[in-house]
């Protein structure tokens, strides 16, 4: 299977015979699509996170629960990815948000790979046009349940929990957009932007093993990833996969989902 993350030579040399899928989204309410109508990689498709890669948000299942499979599927035939399409997705945060898309295809058995380095690893012209591209067959695929974790699993101490968000989020000193501000007890903090090195490449695996294991990851225990809404949870995930280590599952509905229910109960602090 095609390794969870690829640079731009492999790219480059390989271009028409993959879908490069732009999967700009941002927190703070700006627009991916504008972004992407601003200037794109070459051939690149966008993918809206909102309508394709979740469901409507509410309290009771997280800000970007999982899309039915029939409108995940509807949205990648749309955009010229079939069952037998080869993807790589790019974004401008390293990845933390095109992991989203990433995490879906390889979950239900499709080709497909992080660009390293996003849009700063291009060194071309950007294009503003998008592509026209023939509508695919894509085939709607059920979530794998033993990829897929909940709120009684996040409690389960016999799981290792990784709380993907940044430290400040995880130890409780703010929260911008959820209920309540702390982490599920027991979780131990691998933020997702430190799979990336200075450049935002993503580090050596040898690194990235060394990373978890220093958060108790060692591939021993099964282990659970969170985030705010399940997005950047799934850098963290295909994270693993690069670092050679068992593959972790996603909690969707994430701390968006946790912290609203005031009955369960919240850490703060390291």
């Amino acid at each position: 299977m095609l390794p969870p993350v690829v640079d731009v030579a492999w790219w480059r040399d390989r271009r028409d015979d993959v879908r490069l899928a732009d999967v700009r989204w941002y927190l703070d309410g700006r627009s991916g699509r504008a972004a992407y109508d601003a200037g794109h990689l070459p051939g690149a498709v966008f993918v809206d996170l909102d309508l394709w890669l979740a469901a409507p948000g509410s309290p009771a299942e997280g800000r970007h629960p999982l899309p039915d499979p029939e409108v995940f599927a509807a949205g990648m035939a749309a955009l010229g990815i079939g069952d037998d399409t080869t993807v790589v997705a790019y974004d401008d945060a390293g990845g933390t948000v095109a992991a989203r898309l990433v995490w879906l295809l390889r979950a239900t058995g499709h080709e497909a790979a992080l660009l390293d380095g996003g849009l700063a690893a291009w060194d071309g012209p950007l294009e503003q046009p998008a592509p026209d591209v023939a509508p695919a067959v894509s085939t709607p695929r059920p979530w794998p349940a033993e990829r897929l974790a909940g709120v009684p699993d996040v409690l389960d101490p016999a799981n290792v929990v990784v709380d993907a968000r940044d430290p400040a989020r995880f130890r409780g000193e703010h929260e911008p957009v959820d209920p309540r501000a702390g982490h599920v007890p027991g979780a131990v903090n691998v933020p997702c932007r430190g799979n990336l090195d200075a450049d935002g490449r993503f580090l050596p695996a040898d690194a990235l093993r060394e990373r978890f294991a220093a958060a108790g990851v060692t591939g021993d225990d099964p282990v659970v990833v969170y985030c705010g809404s399940g997005v950047t949870a799934c850098h963290d995930l295909l994270s693993l996969e690069l670092a050679g280590l068992p593959a972790g599952r996603l909690y969707p509905g994430s701390w968006s989902q946790y912290s609203s229910d005031p009955a369960r109960p919240v850490a703060t602090g390291d």
